[in-house]
């Protein structure tokens, strides 16, 4: 479940015309207080039970059964943290992670409509190679709890919006710690990121994922092509890789994992995709993967520590969104140095 890249059996298979419809405008306004239930609980009948307008059936039903959660409470807790979560989310291709009876049951990964999907999921027709590629996307908070009231328990994103499919708006280098690597290991892999992108003169931003790793997310204007940021991502992890070869390793095999932290570039590919900030996860403990300061990543944070259950507390205490900025960073990836063959034949 953790490898979500889009297989080409798959792509091929869902490639047919359809009408596409547009994601509306997210809201601005934050807010951190929880919403209020809109029944009494366990007294209700599913059809009396509605979160932001949209009919919940089965809302007892436990999805995370060690702390209890039930549909309902994950439907309230995204209505209530709806202005962090949606402009991370709207006008961006989803991948989904579903699990009808709990994270303890089956789960399976999807990528395209199904058959009595809530219109407020939206289907959009994209172009692809050859044809057109079906992709799915919410525009309101309404269209996150149709996927919760679909079994919904993971969101992720690709790295770029539907304004521009081609060129990314955000890449992502993902560390995830084989077996043997401290939290404070993974910790340091992720300020020596940083570090190598500042010199580059390159603002990054970070993230828990709800499991044992972190994101180092950088925005970007949306001019380089998918081809330019996966060899600059992947340039970057390769050299990593070379300095520190007992610490990072560019390969996902299990046995070249150990005891180092693999940094996956691949999710800058056009169709991959990586948990959007605030969705929670299909595992044990109802975690939820939470952009952070940096000055907060410290040994003392848990890596899983934001849950559904404490969330909504950290939000409310904020002096302000960590990622405030990451909308307004002005950025581009830096020119990829020339050969000399293409300087001399330009001069020539």
């Amino acid at each position: 479940m953790e490898e979500i890249a889009p297989s080409p059996t798959a792509k091929a298979a869902t490639r047919r015309k359809a009408a596409s419809k547009k994601p509306a405008a997210t809201p601005s306004k934050k807010s951190a207080s929880p919403a209020k239930r809109t029944t009494a609980a366990n007294t209700t009948k599913a059809s009396d039970v509605e979160v932001a307008g949209i009919p919940l059936t089965h809302p007892e039903r436990v999805l995370w059964e060690e702390q209890g959660l039930t549909k309902q409470e994950l439907a309230e807790f995204y209505a209530s943290i709806a202005d962090w979560l949606l402009p991370h989310l709207v006008k961006r291709p989803l991948t989904l992670i579903r699990c009808p009876s709990g994270a303890q049951k089956k789960c399976f990964v999807q990528r395209h409509s199904w058959a009595g999907m809530n219109p407020a999921i939206h289907r959009t027709m994209v172009p692809d190679t050859p044809g057109e590629l079906e992709v799915l996307t919410v525009s309101d908070i309404q269209g996150v709890i149709a996927l919760v009231q679909s079994g919904v328990l993971e969101l992720h994103v690709w790295g770029a919006t539907l304004a521009d499919l081609e060129r990314p708006d955000r890449l992502i280098f993902d560390l995830d710690p084989g077996e043997g690597v401290e939290w404070r290991q993974v910790i340091e892999g992720a300020f020596s990121i940083r570090e190598r992108l500042k010199a580059l003169g390159l603002v990054s931003f970070v993230k828990t994922t709800g499991g044992k790793g972190l994101h180092v997310v950088v925005p970007l204007k949306p001019k380089a092509p998918w081809k330019e940021a996966l060899a600059f991502t992947r340039s970057m992890a390769e050299a990593m890789a070379k300095d520190e070869p007992d610490r990072y390793t560019t390969k996902s095999v299990k046995n070249e994992r150990q005891g180092r932290i693999f940094i996956d570039y691949l999710r800058n590919n056009r169709e991959a995709s990586a948990v959007a900030p605030y969705s929670t996860r299909s595992r044990p403990g109802a975690s939820v993967a939470t952009p952070i300061a940096w000055e907060e990543l410290t040994p003392d944070l848990k890596p899983n520590g934001f849950t559904v259950k404490n969330l909504g507390e950290r939000l409310a205490a904020l002096r302000q969104d960590p990622w405030a900025e990451i909308a307004k960073v002005d950025q581009v990836l830096p020119e990829a140095k020339r050969s000399k063959r293409t300087s001399q034949k330009k001069g020539a």
